[in-house]
């Protein structure tokens, strides 16, 4: 299969050689091969400079990463290729979970850039951010609907990265009739999922195992969970046993899901939900003299540019901080970051001196990250962005 072909520049295929499926667009030998001749979502041939061809990818001229690898071969990228590439990912998924509840594709980690699939059982959930996979998307649904026949295909395309592809934000069910009552199983609890009006896909499935550590460590427990969204590290913790869960998020939609989920669940009477920021809630919780046992912190993305890193690690230190001071003595702090930009070395550093500061001995004793249906490509470091801390924390020594 021909397909016109982009030249990069000297030294810059080292990066698709190692792995890695991007190509940046100051990258390309824009002399040998002008960007404006493409089209956002036209395939192309990827060529070393000095012709050695590198593989297949989709294009957009407007986009920082231009272009991004499909295969290391020719191919034409049909339904046969997306229904490839969906049984693999869906044959890896089916060797960890024993139920349909996963994500079923991550990117560039199942061979799929732009592309993320949520399985809430019958219904699928589909995040596309890029213009090469956006203009093939009727070739995924017919390899979905061969492979899995759902009940339903959402469309959840109201992500702010679709912007930087020159896409619309727009949710949409594009295939089916979605359920009136869509619950999913996590941990040993059930949960109702608002795909529409959610967050992301509507759920999050990559503290999955780091939930289950929680519950594990819950019973008889006085449970904090902050930036709570509908619950998914309360409830299990509540169902665990613990006397008392308190759920802080600033959104009374996603607390209003997490009340029915208490209910599902016959936990709302330990449950408390708490529309609250979560900086006022701490500085409140303080001064009032409240203690957790447990208190998680599970922050959204704080650092979602490189360029803010200052100012998103200041807001991670004061949040550590803050939660610090309302732990009861040898309580647990569980800390989380989903900012790719943060790295793991760098939270630890905060969780050091934060204790520090307040003059705790804290330690490690579990750490996480993404569950397996987020896998890790080793060689796009972009796939691994979840880093979560157990800590205990104890009086000064």
């Amino acid at each position: 299969m021909s397909h016109p072909e982009i030249y990069l520049k000297k030294n810059e295929d080292k990066r698709l050689r190692k792995g890695h499926l991007w190509v940046f667009s100051n990258e390309v030998d824009t002399k040998r091969s002008p960007l404006e001749q493409f089209a956002p979502g036209d395939l192309v041939q990827v060529k070393s400079e000095d012709g050695k061809a590198l593989g297949t990818a989709y294009i957009n001229p407007q986009a920082l990463i231009c272009a991004r690898l499909l295969s290391r071969k020719s191919i034409k990228c049909g339904a046969n290729f997306f229904k490839e590439r969906l049984t693999t990912a869906l044959a890896l998924r089916e060797k960890l979970f024993d139920k349909p509840y996963y994500r079923l594709v991550f990117g560039e980690s199942d061979g799929l850039p732009g592309l993320v699939i949520d399985r809430f059982g019958e219904v699928l959930s589909v995040q596309i951010t890029t213009a090469g996979i956006d203009r093939r998307k009727e070739f995924l649904f017919s390899a979905l609907i061969e492979l899995l026949n759902p009940e339903a295909i959402v469309l959840k395309n109201d992500n702010s990265q679709r912007q930087l592809e020159g896409l619309d934000l727009e949710s949409e069910i594009a295939y089916g009739k979605l359920p009136e009552r869509l619950i999913i199983e996590e941990n040993g609890a059930q949960f109702k999922v608002d795909i529409l009006d959610g967050q992301k896909t509507g759920w999050f499935y990559d503290h999955r195992c780091s939930r289950a550590l929680l519950a594990g460590m819950a019973k008889s427990r006085r449970v904090l969970d902050l930036f709570s969204y509908t619950g998914a590290w309360g409830i299990p913790a509540a169902v665990a046993g613990a006397n008392e869960v308190t759920c802080v998020d600033a959104s009374e939609g996603a607390l209003t899901l997490a009340q029915e989920n208490a209910r599902l669940n016959q936990v709302a009477e330990r449950m408390q939900f708490v529309r609250s920021d979560v900086f006022e809630f701490l500085k409140q919780a303080r001064q009032d003299n409240q203690l957790y046992d447990i208190v998680v912190l599970d922050p959204p993305a704080l650092i979602k540019r490189k360029k803010d890193f200052k100012q998103g690690y200041e807001a991670y230190r004061r949040l550590n901080h803050l939660a610090l001071q309302v732990l009861s003595k040898n309580g647990i702090l569980i800390s989380a970051s989903c900012s790719h930009h943060l790295s793991r070395d760098n939270l630890q550093e905060i969780l050091r001196s934060s204790g520090r500061h307040i003059d705790r001995h804290l330690v490690f004793i579990a750490g996480g990250g993404q569950g397996p249906d987020h896998p890790i490509d080793p060689a796009a470091p972009e796939t691994e962005y979840l880093k979560t801390f157990f800590c205990s924390v104890s009086s000064s020594l």
